[in-house]
């Protein structure tokens, strides 16, 4: 078996993937208000309202804190001449090997959440899918989007 890929995306990932999923649960929290507004109107019991306060605080661990740091750890990205090696999931590691001849185009992507932290992800796009390396510094993201442009370049006498 292939060794895994040696570079890390940025440390910085796991604070703007924090924050994203800090939104998300407060958005669950206010379905959980407008439930437990719903039961004092219609003087349902709050036994269901507890219920989903209790798994919200365990989402809350599992989503915020415990996910993020999970994933960093696996995310890893090499570039060769030849092809883009990326190896990524928390449970299932998937290990994707993209092949330079088969890079449609190279975008970088930058939310407002990933700008604050100075980050971007690299999406690469071939015929059949769009594959991403996400959270690198913006330095490092223009870089790896030039060099992958660069390499996957072909002469139509080597097709």
């Amino acid at each position: 078996m292939r060794e895994q890929p040696k570079n890390n995306i940025a440390h910085d990932a796991v604070k703007a993937w924090r924050i994203t999923a800090s939104i998300y649960m407060g958005g669950l929290f206010l379905l959980i208000i407008v439930g437990a507004v719903l039961s004092y109107i219609f003087e349902i019991t709050y036994l269901y309202v507890g219920i989903a306060i209790v798994i919200w605080v365990l989402f809350l661990f599992v989503f915020v804190h415990l996910i993020p740091k999970l994933r960093y750890r696996r995310w890893r990205y090499e570039i060769f001449e030849q092809e883009v090696y990326i190896q990524h999931g928390i449970l299932v590691v998937t290990r994707t090997i993209i092949p330079m001849i088969r890079v449609q185009h190279v975008d970088t992507e930058q939310g407002p959440i990933l700008k604050r932290y100075k980050l971007a992800t690299v999406s690469i796009s071939t015929a059949a899918t769009t594959h991403e390396i996400p959270a690198l510094d913006e330095e490092d993201a223009s870089t790896i989007r030039d060099r992958i442009s660069v390499l996957a370049r072909v002469d139509e006498d080597d097709v």
